[in-house]
C-alpha cells in the first residue's frame, strides 16, 4: 500500500456545547495539535460542518437548548456532504443506555463530563488517525475503479479496432452508432415503459459496448466483407453468420469475467442486434421483450445509421426519408416504444451524424429536406 498523503494543516475540531466554560477547556485542552472551532447550538454547528473545509472530527454535547447532541447526529449521519465525519459525545450525561443511544446513531465514541484532558487528546488523535485510514483506503478504491473503468474502455476500443480493420466502412460507423445508442437510451430512461432498467451505469455500458456489435466480422471471408457491392442469397447468409461469430468470441471472455461482467452487454448487442421486433429477424428469430433491451436500441441505431451513410452499392439517404423508414418499422422490426422515444430526439440523431459524417455526401444528404 503506498504511503498516505501528509498535510501541514492541522485538523479541524469543532466543539459544540452550550457552555461557554465547557468550550474554553475543550479549546485550552486541544489548541496545541488542532485548530477548534465552536458552537453554542446545534443549529450553528450544522451550518459550520456545511462550510469548507469541514471538521475533521466533532465533540458534541449531548444536551442543549432547541436541538440536543442526538438530533444534531442524526442529522450529520442523514446528509452525505457530513456523514462521514466522526462525532464524539461530551457529557455528563453516564448511564448506559444514553451511551448506546449516541452510538446507534453514529457516534464513534463517548467521553464523560468533567473531561480528563489526557483521555480527550487520546481519543480525539485515535478517531482522527482512524479517519485518515478509512479516507486514504476510500481514495485508494475510487483510483481503482477509476481504472477497472479505463480497463472497461480500452478492452471495447480494442475489440472495435479489429472490426476496422477487416471493415473499412466501419471507422465513423462506430463513433455514430455509440453516441446514438447513448441518446436513444438516455431519453428511454425517463419513459416509464423502461423505468429501473436503464440506470446511468448501464447506459454507460451500452455507450461503450456498441462499438463491438460488428466485432463478429473478423469471422466473416474476406471475399464476403471487401465485395464491392451487393451480396448473394448465399454470400448473405454466411455474412449473417457474424452475430453468433461475436456472441461465441464475448461469451468465453464473459464467462472468466463472470455473469456480471461488463461485457454481458456488448456479447447481448453482438448476437441480437439484428433480430426483428415481430420475430423475422436472425440468428434466432426472437421476437418483442424476448430481444434484450441493448440489442433494440443498437437496431435503431444500427439502421439509421446504414440508411443516412454512403456504402459501395448505394447513396446516402436523406435524413427524413431514413426517419420514415424506422417509422414504418415500427413493431415489426422495432421496438414501438423505442420508435416512439426515436422521433422525439431525431434532431439529435442528425447532429451526431452530421458530426462524424465520413464523406461530403453524407453531409449534404443530412442537410437536405
Amino acid at each position: 500500500m503506498s504511503p498516505m498523503p501528509q498535510t501541514s494543516s492541522k485538523p479541524v475540531v469543532l466543539a459544540v456545547d452550550d457552555a461557554p466554560e465547557n468550550l474554553h477547556v475543550l479549546i485550552e485542552v486541544l489548541k496545541g495539535d488542532y485548530n477548534v472551532i465552536v458552537a453554542k447550538a446545534g443549529e450553528k454547528a450544522m451550518m459550520l460542518c456545511r462550510n469548507s473545509p469541514k471538521p475533521d472530527l466533532i465533540l458534541l454535547d449531548v444536551v442543549m437548548p432547541e436541538m440536543d447532541g442526538y438530533e444534531v447526529c442524526r442529522q450529520l449521519k442523514k446528509d452525505t456532504n457530513t456523514a462521514n465525519i466522526p462525532v464524539i459525545f461530551v457529557t455528563s450525561l453516564s448511564e448506559a443506555g444514553q451511551e448506546a443511544k449516541g452510538l446507534s446513531l453514529g457516534a464513534v465514541d463517548y467521553i464523560t463530563k468533567p473531561i480528563i484532558p489526557e483521555i480527550v487528546r487520546a481519543r480525539v488523535g485515535n478517531h482522527l488517525d482512524l479517519k485518515r485510514h478509512r479516507d486514504h483506503l476510500e481514495d485508494l478504491v475510487e483510483e481503482r475503479t477509476r481504472e477497472l473503468a479505463l480497463l472497461k474502455e480500452v478492452t471495447i476500443e480494442s475489440l472495435a479496432t479489429l472490426t476496422e480493420c477487416r471493415d473499412p466502412e466501419t471507422g465513423g460507423h462506430i463513433m455514430r452508432t455509440k453516441n446514438y445508442v447513448r441518446a436513444l437510451a438516455t431519453r428511454a430512461a425517463k419513459d416509464e415503459r423502461f423505468a429501473g432498467r436503464l440506470d446511468p451505469n448501464t447506459i454507460d455500458l451500452l455507450y461503450l459496448s456498441a462499438p463491438v456489435h460488428d466485432i463478429g466480422k473478423v469471422g466473416v471471408s474476406d471475399s464476403i466483407m471487401l465485395k464491392p457491392g451487393k451480396l448473394t442469397p448465399e454470400e448473405f447468409e454466411q455474412m449473417k453468420k457474424h452475430t453468433l461469430y461475436g456472441r461465441d468470441s464475448l461469451l468465453k471472455a464473459e464467462r472468466k469475467l463472470g455473469s456480471n461482467s461488463f461485457l454481458h452487454i456488448a456479447q447481448e448487442i453482438a448476437c441480437g442486434h439484428h433480430e426483428k421486433w415481430d420475430g423475422s429477424g436472425y440468428p434466432f428469430g426472437l421476437a418483442g421483450e424476448a430481444i434484450p433491451l441493448s440489442a433494440r436500441i443498437m437496431a435503431v441505431a444500427d439502421v439509421y445509421d446504414a440508411l443516412i451513410s454512403r456504402r459501395v452499392y448505394k447513396a446516402p439517404i436523406p435524413h427524413n426519408k431514413a426517419v420514415k423508414i424506422i417509422v414504418e418499422g415500427r413493431g415489426t422490426h422495432f421496438d414501438p416504444a423505442l420508435v416512439d422515444i426515436f422521433l422525439e430526439i431525431t434532431d439529435e440523431f442528425r447532429s451526431i451524424a452530421l458530426e462524424f459524417a465520413d464523406y461530403e455526401e453524407e453531409r449534404e444528404a443530412l442537410a437536405s429536406e
